[in-house]
């Protein structure tokens, strides 16, 4: 297993997390898609993006469970966690945008 690949895998899952969380949404008005292009479909851009550290663990222990899209599944639940640890609001609809949720 290369350990670079990995960090690669981890940072691009955490990347599609974030825009599943927070941007990603095809929005309709009278039965018509108002994005139906990439060019109006929002996804995070790189100034969007926080800093990333990727730390691997070495569990000789424990067969290899695989990396891959696993973390995509934590984004947007610590997303959520942190507006309601910050504001007593939960929001529990994606994208986790005010008045969704």
């Amino acid at each position: 297993m290369n350990p670079d690949a990995v960090r690669n895998q981890v940072e691009g899952a955490t990347v599609m997390g974030l825009g599943g969380a927070l941007f990603e949404a095809i929005h309709f008005d009278a039965g018509h898609i108002l994005n139906p292009r990439l060019s109006t479909y929002r996804v995070p851009r790189f100034s969007d993006l926080p800093a990333i550290e990727v730390i691997l663990l070495d569990r000789k222990d424990l067969p290899s469970a695989g990396a891959g899209e696993t973390p995509i599944i934590a984004v947007a639940p610590a997303i959520a966690n942190a507006v309601f640890d910050a504001t007593g609001r939960r929001l529990r609809a994606l994208p986790l945008l005010p008045g969704l949720g």
